[in-house]
């Protein structure tokens, strides 16, 4: 009898400390929650202020919203005299974001700091606190570069669209080729690849493309490669070149709008026959894009403007002497720019497409004339711009050769119907 109580309290014992392990497991087991971190932002922890976000809306002033925000006039007038060689408290635009961070514990939530993001990325910071200070900074990017292609279908547009790709990219790329191909006359089957990069900020967020590193444009059969290339790092002076380190500039653009909603009208013809007037012989002597009102139109080349007038058919035109060779002309104007005398350089804007004179739509008539002679622009061999310096040239192509590799390693991403038939067959 004795003997089993023994046996029972050393398995009572067993038990507890049994009981007591496991107890120890489940604890140990236990995964404690860590502390969210404090949400930081613009530099500040916003755990230790009031904090309003609001927008800038039409009519609005620097200081009539701090006087909404019970900040007196004549602080107003300290913040904006102390601040005014940071930033210009009139430039604030509507529709932009703005952050107040208040003082904790005041009934009024007076603010001590005022926060404009002036874009995705760069914002001013104006202090009022004790001290008054401005300064400006900008969040911290990330840069991804990314891979993509594509085949003509229609536009490059809508090339783009049925790649999921960004229109910005087919601004930056009839920039890059604006001298060697004609955007508006692209051929359905042309192709085109690219080596871009993209900004992010905090790593998911995108705020835009950064730039075109290479690109691939395959136009009527003829491949177009383009390598951006930094020639002078002190001025940051940065162009495309060809495979070659042939420079993809030349002395002309291809046309005086950019590429944007716009289209060729009508072409160069000294054969058109025109319907209105019985259908006779009536040349054109130019090339019409056609593009909303206002569209800027920009002169092609460097040049002398040696007319800016309003002038019967022509309406308001502007005329760039070049050189002694070379003379172009922009007519049908909303509006003109620039005047007799004045030097412009090429992509400068010289004024507005409009309908003034003999025009049924609004569009900028562009005229080219060699030695005297109007000619089709698309037609001529137009000089080059400089080469890259000679110095320069051994390091250029070192450092665009993985970037050709890799370009042409890039699959062509066909439209998806071809890419099904494809498949099929």
């Amino acid at each position: 009898m004795r003997i089993g109580k023994i046996v029972l309290l050393i398995l009572v014992f067993i038990g507890f400390y049994a009981c007591g392990e496991e107890e120890k497991k489940v604890q140990k087991n236990v995964e404690i929650e860590a502390p969210a971190p404090d949400p930081i932002e613009f530099g500040f922890n916003l755990n230790d202020y009031v904090v309003i976000k609001d927008t800038v809306r039409n009519g609005d002033s620097f200081g009539e919203i701090l006087q909404k925000n019970n900040i007196g006039y004549s602080k107003i007038f300290q913040i904006a005299e102390k601040t005014k060689d940071t930033f210009d408290i009139r430039k604030l635009v509507a529709g932009k974001p703005y952050t107040l961070l208040c003082t904790k514990g005041d009934s009024l939530n007076r603010p001590e700091c005022f926060i404009y993001q002036k874009n995705s990325i760069d914002y001013v910071v104006i202090k009022f606190k004790d001290s008054i200070n401005a300064y400006t900074e900008s969040k911290p990017v990330k840069i991804v570069e990314k891979e993509a292609s594509g085949v003509i279908t229609s536009s490059l547009s809508a090339s783009l669209d049925d790649a999921g790709l960004s229109q910005r990219l087919a601004y930056d790329m009839s920039d890059i080729y604006a001298w060697t191909i004609d955007f508006f006359r692209l051929q359905k089957g042309d192709e085109f690849k690219l080596i871009y990069t993209e900004k992010y900020i905090n790593d998911t967020t995108f705020v835009g493309i950064d730039n075109i590193k290479a690109a691939y444009f395959k136009h009527n059969g003829e491949p177009f490669y383009a390598f951006q290339f930094e020639t002078d790092s002190i001025k940051q002076i940065v162009d495309y070149y060809d495979e070659n380190a042939k420079n993809l500039r030349r002395a002309f653009l291809k046309a005086p709008v950019r590429y944007k909603q716009v289209r060729i009208s009508s072409r160069y013809n000294l054969r058109r026959r025109i319907k209105l007037y019985g259908n006779r012989i009536r040349p054109h002597k130019g090339t019409d894009f056609a593009a909303p009102i206002g569209t800027p139109i920009i002169s092609t080349a460097n040049g002398v403007v040696v007319e800016s007038a309003r002038r019967g058919g022509n309406g308001n035109y502007v005329k760039v002497k070049h050189n002694s060779t070379y003379t172009t002309q922009y007519l049908h104007m909303k509006k003109r720019k620039v005047k007799v005398g004045e030097f412009v350089k090429q992509g400068d804007v010289i004024g507005w497409v409009g309908m003034t004179g003999n025009t049924s739509g609004p569009h900028v008539c562009y005229r080219f004339w060699k030695n005297g002679r109007q000619v089709d622009p698309f037609k001529q061999k137009l000089p080059d711009a400089d080469p890259i310096d000679e110095r320069l040239k051994d390091s250029y192509l070192e450092y665009i050769a993985p970037l050709k590799t890799q370009i042409d390693g890039i699959e062509i991403q066909l439209p998806q119907e071809e890419a099904l038939i494809t498949a099929i067959n």
